[in-house]
């Protein structure tokens, strides 16, 4: 199944998104919008669109401001209320109350802004993301994200990085797909698809208002609500999955094999769980 490539005006950027529609002879079950985590682009989402299409979903994989295809800030805002303003815009342009998939740093912006305006969508997906989240495995995506500033000299080089980070010997090495996360300078080496300046990124002023802020936007959810956590993340323990289910009365968490790169590590499951779980909450 095939994506078109959409863009929206949003704060002064483009952000540029795949959109899949329902194939003829499927009846429409609304909107979901998918939010990549921080690094990545709306490409590992691909197969995640499509099987949500595929099940009567339009699904729009957005690229967040500074990654993938949309544009970068000026002025280096990756701020959380920069992102949740992003969001914002985006459904105001698409005019319906959609679905919220995010995975990590795009599940706390879908949290946020649920959170912050309790009208925004009908239901909420969080990929393995929650408030409480365990120091160690954030300090590794960051460390990951911060080494290699001068580039690659090669997508195997790029392949090999990222083995390093989330080992898989399973895993079919497809350079050509590489290269929907990376761009070649003039200088012949391949850098990541986003902005550095999003390693500085942050609104508030400590850890501790983070926290509070989240535990605040969590606290005011009412709608369906799923947390699908990888039973190896890192990230997201089982501790902060029930410490989710507290501050969101009624969340259900869904545990598959894999780690915190859920959707990517098993996208097949990831994706029945969802719509399983949308099936149950909105019936048609």
């Amino acid at each position: 199944m095939s994506s078109t490539e959409v863009t929206f005006q949003a704060q002064g950027l483009s952000i540029v998104a795949d959109r899949w529609l329902p194939p003829d002879g499927v009846e429409s079950r609304g909107t979901v919008i998918l939010l990549h985590g921080g690094g990545q682009t709306r490409h590992s989402w691909s197969k995640t669109g499509a099987r949500f299409a595929a099940f009567g979903w339009t699904s729009y994989a957005i690229d967040a401001r500074g990654h993938g295809d949309s544009e970068w800030s000026p002025t280096g805002d990756y701020s959380m209320d920069a992102l949740v303003g992003d969001l914002h815009a985006i459904i105001d342009a698409i005019d319906v109350q959609p679905i919220l998939v995010g995975a990590s740093l795009g599940g706390l912006t879908s949290l946020v802004a649920q959170g912050e305006s309790p009208d925004l969508a009908r239901a909420m997906v969080l990929v393995d993301i929650a408030p409480k989240m365990e120091r160690a495995g954030i300090r590794r995506i960051l460390d990951f994200m911060a080494e290699n500033p001068s580039g690659f000299a090669s997508l195997e080089e790029v392949a090999a990085a990222i083995q390093a980070y989330n080992p898989r010997p399973d895993r079919p090495v497809n350079l050509d797909g590489l290269k929907k996360n990376v761009r070649l300078h003039d200088d012949g080496r391949w850098y990541w698809h986003w902005d550095p300046a999003f390693l500085n990124m942050g609104d508030e002023a400590s850890r501790d208002t983070r926290q509070s802020r989240l535990d605040a936007a969590a606290a005011n959810i009412h709608i369906p609500t799923l947390l699908v956590r990888g039973a190896n993340s890192d990230v997201v323990s089982t501790e902060g999955a029930e410490e989710l289910q507290k501050l969101i009365p009624g969340a259900q968490v869904s545990e598959v094999v894999a780690g915190h790169m859920v959707a990517g590590d098993d996208n097949d499951v990831f994706a029945e769980r969802v719509v399983e779980f949308l099936d149950d909450a909105l019936p048609a």
